[in-house]
């Protein structure tokens, strides 16, 4: 099992945010933003280069899809956010599960690294 798993199991608390059938949208538990929750499919998937190539991942990447706008309308930034996706090593992804960072209640910089 992977960190992100337990979460989606409740193994490990977290505060959520959102959830349907699909998808678990909780704060981020290191915030780099007065927002700061992640959004994962509940189905396992490394990355999303996984999920591009699984049968059912086009119908978690739509859900995932919806769940970032349902945290955008719950969490109000109606002026706007980042949507992060870190993907294997060189990309910085730390858990291997699908995930996708949404960032704001802020202006934040044109700056990414």
């Amino acid at each position: 099992m992977c960190l992100f798993c337990d979460i989606i199991e409740g193994k490990i608390p977290s505060t959520k945010v959102y959830e349907n059938d699909h998808v678990l949208a909780f704060a981020d538990i290191n915030p780099v933003a007065p927002v700061h929750v992640l959004v994962v499919p509940k189905k396992h998937f490394d990355d999303i280069t996984d999920m591009a190539v699984k049968p059912e991942g086009d119908l978690y990447m739509t859900e995932v899809m919806k769940g970032i706008n349902e945290v955008a309308r719950i969490k109000g930034l109606d002026n706007g956010f980042r949507v992060i996706n870190n993907c294997g090593e060189d990309g910085a992804q730390s858990v291997k599960h699908a995930h996708f960072h949404v960032i704001g209640g802020v202006k934040l910089t044109e700056k990414m690294v």
